[in-house]
């Protein structure tokens, strides 16, 4: 019954039916063609029994494994490979059929390797890219095995199972760092920004040099001296940032398959992973009925893998977010002032004016910045000739929008709230680049 299960017939064996039932069928109507049908399908049989032991020659036949890390990166490309090895002395065609998540939808995989030597070995190479999070299960690796003649396939099944860990985005990490620090970094997508104000964490009194700034100098000390000294700041470190997540319904909303909360965790993990780098203590709050997980700003050797662990597992359903439930949490916990990073969804007035006075009110104690995200099928719909009162209409409406939310931004600037209005894409690069113009200014 195995080896049963293991043929499946191939064309070239439906291909040789017909023409026997092609050559019996003319036998009827002229009867000395019915000795050649006869010999034609003892051949058949012969070559049909050779196949068959070619195919089953070897009880190893192809054996093989799937080799790609332990948990996948989220949004980005992951490499898998399947190498397989011939226990055959002859050479064969293989068909190869991976059993992928069902996450992926992908139901046509399939893979084609020629010409397999006997003895050798060959790898596929493909990527995946998820866009969710959560665990992915693989199933078996089917190899579907043809000789030279072709008849007929034996199907061997690689037990391959594997579950593998969706994690938010980690790839990008180096990546991002290296253009956060990099010497040319205007040129990457950062701004140069010139200082504009100066913390007040003393470090040394020193000789005065040209380009020092006048209004730092020691006077008592001058006079001691009897030259100039002025007092030396170094800059401020170890400042608390807070990245905070809504995870409410507005943030489902889907962009090049993936959710905005997904865009929203991926860029919080680089921006943790940057602002590590930067001697700065990153902490986390994600909320959306209530506040489901906390981490307190720090700066320790395991922070960015707690942080990834944390982010990993936050999942969110079609509820309404309250705002209040956060606030009163940061007001409770944050007592040091922090930059508050907010990574949230307006998509209506409403919701904006309801929530402004608590911003408001967080501004006074800490510097607090919105992120939130640009819509880019109104930006084209709004873009678009119209052609008809229909098109006038739709393109309207997306312009009321867009223009609804550049007020939301005014407003919130009017009351001193740092705003960033990106796309989902450029989200991490932007939000980073933001909270280095805000250290670079000294304004928190």
């Amino acid at each position: 019954m195995k080896i049963l299960k293991a043929i499946f017939l191939h064309t070239r064996f439906f291909a040789l039916g017909l023409i026997l039932i092609a050559f019996f069928l003319v036998s009827v109507f002229y009867p000395p063609v019915f000795n050649v049908a006869i010999g034609a399908f003892i051949l058949s049989i012969a070559i049909l029994l050779i196949d068959l032991f070619i195919l089953f020659s070897s009880k190893k036949g192809i054996t093989g494994k799937r080799i790609m890390a332990s948990r996948f990166s989220n949004g980005d490309e992951n490499a898998v490979r399947i190498v397989l090895q011939n226990h055959f002395k002859r050479s064969f065609t293989l068909r190869v059929i991976d059993e992928l998540p069902k996450q992926f939808q992908i139901r046509n995989f399939e893979y084609i390797i020629k010409k397999l030597e006997g003895g050798n070995s060959k790898a596929i190479s493909y990527k995946l890219k998820p866009v969710t999070r959560g665990v992915y299960s693989f199933g078996y690796i089917h190899i579907f095995i043809k000789s030279r003649i072709g008849l007929i396939e034996r199907r061997i099944s690689l037990p391959a199972k594997a579950d593998v860990a969706v994690y938010p985005s980690f790839h990008r990490l180096e990546e991002i760092e290296m253009l956060a620090f990099a010497k040319m970094r205007n040129k990457q997508g950062f701004k140069k920004i010139r200082r504009i104000g100066y913390n007040k964490e003393f470090e040394q009194v020193k000789d005065y040099v040209i380009g020092d700034e006048i209004k730092h100098i020691n006077w008592k000390a001058t006079a001691r001296k009897n030259q100039l000294m002025v007092n030396q700041f170094q800059d401020e470190k170890a400042q608390h940032i807070y990245s905070i997540i809504d995870m409410g319904r507005n943030m489902k909303m889907p962009f090049n398959g993936m959710t905005l909360l997904d865009y929203s965790i991926n860029a919080c993990l680089a921006l943790t992973n940057v602002i590590l780098k930067n001697n700065d203590r990153a902490g986390l709050i994600t909320y959306n009925r209530k506040v489901h997980s906390a981490i307190a700003a720090e700066n320790r050797n395991h922070q960015l893998q707690l942080m990834l662990e944390t982010l990993y597992h936050q999942q969110t359903r079609f509820y309404e977010s309250s705002m209040e439930r956060a606030y009163s949490f940061i007001k409770k916990h944050i007592t040091q002032r922090s930059l508050l990073i907010f990574f949230i969804n307006f998509e209506s007035s409403y919701s904006l004016k309801r929530f402004l006075p608590m911003f408001i009110h967080l501004n006074k104690n800490h510097l607090v910045l919105l992120v939130s995200f640009k819509n880019t099928e109104q930006e084209e719909v709004s873009r678009i000739k119209a052609s008809s009162v229909e098109d006038i209409c739709i393109k309207t409406l997306a312009e009321d929008f867009l223009f609804e939310k550049q007020l939301f931004l005014k407003e919130l600037n009017r009351y001193g709230i740092y705003t960033l209005f990106t796309t989902p894409e450029n989200l991490s690069l932007h939000t980073i680049n933001k909270y280095l113009e805000i250290k670079s200014r000294g304004i928190l």
